[in-house]
């Protein structure tokens, strides 16, 4: 019998609806490797506007418009580095829980 995993994607349809991947858990698709290397890109995305942000705290001459528009990337990609989270994090839940029936879904 096969076994089937959910992985949620990192990214989403064109209407906004959350995309996902069923698959037999082994993550060797061509999705699943494509969705590992846009969270790779996500992630090193977001150490970037960290340090980016340091920079701009300490300059005192960052304007307001400069504030906003590092604010609008951060939030972008804080949102990308939840959904990673979310998607990571159910997928070590499936993990731990490989088919027993008396683990409870950590969702509530």
């Amino acid at each position: 019998m096969t076994r089937h995993t959910v992985r949620l994607l990192p990214w989403s349809s064109p209407e906004g609806k959350p995309c996902y991947l069923i698959g037999d858990g082994t993550g060797s698709s061509h999705v699943s490797r494509v969705a590992d290397n846009i969270e790779s890109v996500q992630l090193d995305m977001a150490d970037e506007l960290l340090d980016h942000a340091a920079d701009m705290k300490a300059d005192e001459q960052v304007t307001d418009a400069q504030l906003r528009f590092l604010v609008d990337r951060m939030t972008e990609s804080l949102r990308d580095v939840c959904r990673i989270a979310v998607s990571r994090g159910a997928r070590l839940w499936a993990v731990a829980c490989d088919g027993d029936a008396s683990m409870r879904d950590p969702q509530g």
